[in-house]
């Protein structure tokens, strides 16, 4: 009797399937994850605003960088020379707060003597009309919490005048 070692080509071509299989899903758990990490850096480096802002505000007697403060109206955040966004420390944190999410381009920030609010969209967010929330957005007034966009809505959306949805 002469016996042959070896794998068939059926055995081989199932095992390979099975691999395939498992890294798909150990694929797919590991974006999740890095999504969600995403989130959770937005969270932090915007919570860290809040007292930065504040010191800011014990300083000067409103949110300024200065005696002769310039405000900013709602818009795309951007590093406004004499605004409360062109403070060094509340700068880096809305840039690392958007580098984790999805770019400049997706920020809203707001800023008046009394009241300042900044919102940016969540990695795993950003489609309207979808149950998972969108942005992430603090204010002033102590509040730091998620938004989910009504249909056709952005993140322009996530902050109500001076404070957020």
């Amino acid at each position: 009797m002469n016996f042959k070692k070896g794998f068939t080509l059926i055995e081989l071509l199932v095992v390979v399937a099975i691999i395939g299989i498992l890294a798909s899903v150990v694929l797919a758990s590991l974006n999740t994850a890095r999504g969600k990490g995403g989130d959770a850096a937005i969270k932090a480096n915007l919570a860290n605003i809040r007292a930065q802002a504040e010191l800011l505000y014990d300083t000067w007697g409103n949110y300024a960088v200065d005696a002769t403060p310039t405000y900013f109206l709602l818009a795309q955040c951007a590093n406004t020379a004499d605004t409360l966004f062109s403070n060094t420390n509340i700068w880096g944190q809305i840039s690392s707060a958007y580098n984790a999410g999805a770019g400049v381009a997706s920020t809203r920030c707001y800023s008046a003597s009394g009241a300042w609010a900044v919102a940016v969209q969540l990695k795993t967010g950003g489609t309207a009309g979808d149950a998972i929330p969108d942005s992430w957005c603090v204010d002033a007034s102590g509040s730091s919490k998620a938004y989910t966009w009504a249909a056709l809505q952005t993140i322009t959306n996530s902050i109500n005048v001076s404070v957020c949805r």
